[in-house]
């Protein structure tokens, strides 16, 4: 690292914002995010034996780096989202290409309800889609597994009453012969749209019980892939509540502490931040009359806004949003659409009131 660079660092904020890391000619390599912005970049030139191979060819092509200051981490997330989006700098994997993302499809028309991998949904073709999920390899494995777990990992779906090579070796019930083992089949299945829809985790107990059982048995090879497997699941299911979550298309007020007696206040609908401001935490009065004033203005402007799907391009957001708001860096709270009517306001005026003296007591 240069001198120029290595006193650029040091002179670092310890600020949240965002860091663009630039090659030597002026293209943009990598973008990061920081609560601390001076301490997370010094790390890319310290330690270099920690460093994996990808930061240690990242590393070696910096020859500059910008950084763009934001009022929270918060904010420095979905920043940092909406720049690895516009620009897609080499370094960055993460929501580069939402094009990349996948969903799973269960094929209701079929006598056999087949679980498979989709890039698009159809909505409209009469199947069930779940997702979009951004870990491809991740969905691959939380199916697999359950194929493997339930024997229902047919190798020959196409050709009906001839036992496919899986059957043989005990890895398929006997889809491929018809028969009752179809509707064993389709149960399984079943339990699997339950799992998705979080109505129901009999699929996950059951591969739970077989992990303690191989690990019972001191097969820990078997109980380490069982649990790599329910690790895969149980990601695919985190992100089901954030797209459930998220389609609920809720009112979301939320204020975050900053310092010197200031608060940031974020208004949210579905994935996407519709108003954010500071204000002095000093006269509650006038305080929550402005911040009742705004939601009003705001939310209701979006009050006819009709459901939509949460899509490839919206999940990163969805995903910053919910792992905020289930954070501790901030106190929120949701409007239901009937107080918005501005003959019921005493309820907005109320919450405000509570949320506000929550903020000021910590």
């Amino acid at each position: 690292m240069n001198i120029n660079l290595k006193e650029k660092v040091r002179n670092l904020p310890s600020s949240p914002g965002v860091y663009l890391m630039k090659d030597s000619h002026d293209g943009i390599l990598y973008v990061g995010k920081a609560k601390n912005l001076k301490k997370r970049v010094q790390t890319y030139f310290q330690h270099s034996k920690s460093h994996s191979e990808k930061i240690k060819r990242l590393v070696k092509n910096i020859k500059n780096f910008e950084f763009i200051l934001t009022d929270t981490e918060f904010d420095a997330f979905m920043l940092e989202c909406s720049l690895i989006k516009k620009l897609k700098p080499i370094y960055n994997k993460k929501m580069k290409s939402p094009q990349s993302y996948t969903y799973i499809v269960i094929k209701m028309n079929e006598a056999c309800h087949w679980i498979e991998i989709a890039g698009n949904p159809n909505i409209n073709d009469g199947n069930l889609y779940f997702g979009p999920y951004p870990n491809k390899n991740s969905v691959e494995r939380a199916i697999q597994g359950i194929k493997e777990c339930f024997k229902i990992n047919c190798s020959n779906q196409a050709k009906k009453n001839t036992a496919c090579l899986n059957h043989s070796i005990g890895l398929c019930i006997g889809i491929c012969l018809g028969g009752s083992a179809v509707e064993q089949y389709n149960s399984i299945i079943n339990k699997i749209i339950a799992l998705l829809n979080r109505t129901d985790t009999i699929i996950l107990d059951e591969m739970n019980q077989k992990m303690l059982n191989a690990s019972e048995k001191f097969d820990f090879e078997t109980a380490a892939k069982y649990r790599d497997y329910i690790d895969s699941i149980n990601s695919l299911i985190h992100k089901e509540i954030v797209i459930e979550f998220t389609e609920e298309n809720k009112n979301i007020v939320i204020i975050e502490s900053l310092h010197d007696s200031t608060i940031k206040l974020f208004l949210i609908k579905g994935n996407k931040v519709l108003f954010s401001e500071i204000y002095l935490l000093n006269d509650f009065n006038y305080l929550c009359a402005l911040i009742k004033a705004t939601i009003l203005t705001h939310f209701n402007t979006e009050v006819l806004t009709p459901y939509k799907r949460i899509s490839k391009d919206d999940i990163d957001e969805a995903q910053i949003i919910y792992s905020y708001l289930k954070g501790s860096n901030c106190r929120y709270l949701v409007i239901p659409e009937k107080w918005l009517d501005l003959e019921l306001g005493t309820e907005v005026d109320e919450s405000i009131d509570k949320l506000l003296k929550e903020v000021a007591s910590e």
